[in-house]
């Protein structure tokens, strides 16, 4: 078992410095476990102590920027509170049934899906920043929000690589609100599908605590980062970055999909 005290001086640093990257980038775009998960490999954790410790560093990354979003009124939990509690729901249920699934044919769709992702986000229409209005609630709009956090959540559960670029995507093509909204589902969601993930997994025994702390702690500083630099420059920011990293995502899982 890796013990962060004893470990190599360098290979922490790496480690941290790659949970700064990850927190910056995933309080924008989301894909930060594309990071984390292979440099978790390499420590010398099993398979499942990575994933566990992955959700654990990712909770803290995942909280700041949901605080950050929140406090600037660009995410309302009364009104997604359907979303919420539909995607605690399946991130537990994907936790749990994550030893049950057979992902190779999941891992072959996922980097078409996600480059889909990506042309449907260089192509839309975008609200502008200022434009904060969000749609009138209704019973097909309750319906979308169950059945959004329920697989969203389920997917993120099973460790599921892209989960928030998945949410912005589906989020911007579901209620047709503006980036910044959009980013402040996305690292909400996060953060609840994250932490119920979680708790799933410290039930399992799942996770190296030193180490997820370690990288969370750097997590939550290169969110705070990424998340004020979004709100602070919007979508002429956002787009581009996200963009980048959806396109990055895809590329690095048909490699590792396809290349075998």
């Amino acid at each position: 078992m890796f013990d962060v005290f004893t470990a190599d001086p360098s290979l922490l640093v790496i480690l941290c410095a790659v949970a700064f990257s990850a927190g910056f980038i995933d309080a924008i775009a989301g894909g930060g476990g594309l990071l984390t998960v292979p440099a978790l490999l390499t420590a010398g954790l099993p398979p499942h102590v990575v994933l566990g410790t992955n959700k654990l560093a990712a909770t803290f990354g995942s909280f700041t920027a949901s605080v950050a979003y929140y406090r600037k009124k660009l995410f309302n939990p009364i009104y997604w509170r359907r979303s919420l509690l539909y995607t605690a729901i399946g991130a537990v249920l994907g936790t749990v049934v994550v030893d049950m699934l057979s992902k190779e044919a999941l891992e072959k769709i996922l980097p078409i899906l996600i480059l889909l992702a990506a042309v449907y986000s260089l192509f839309s229409r975008m609200q502008p920043d200022d434009k904060l209005d969000l749609p009138t609630p209704n019973n097909r709009l309750f319906w979308q929000q169950r059945a959004q956090g329920l697989t969203l959540g389920f997917y993120d559960g099973i460790a599921g690589p892209g989960a928030g670029a998945f949410w912005m995507v589906s989020t911007m093509a579901l209620y047709r609100i503006n980036l910044l909204l959009t980013c402040g589902v996305a690292r909400s969601m996060n953060f609840v599908s994250n932490g119920f993930s979680l708790a799933a997994f410290i039930v399992l025994g799942h996770v190296n605590y030193a180490l997820g702390i370690a990288m969370g702690l750097c997590l939550m500083l290169g969110a705070w980062l990424g998340a004020h630099s979004a709100i602070k420059f919007g979508s002429r920011f956002i787009r581009p970055v996200f963009i980048c990293v959806v396109i990055a995502i895809a590329v690095r899982l048909a490699w590792q999909a396809w290349s075998n």
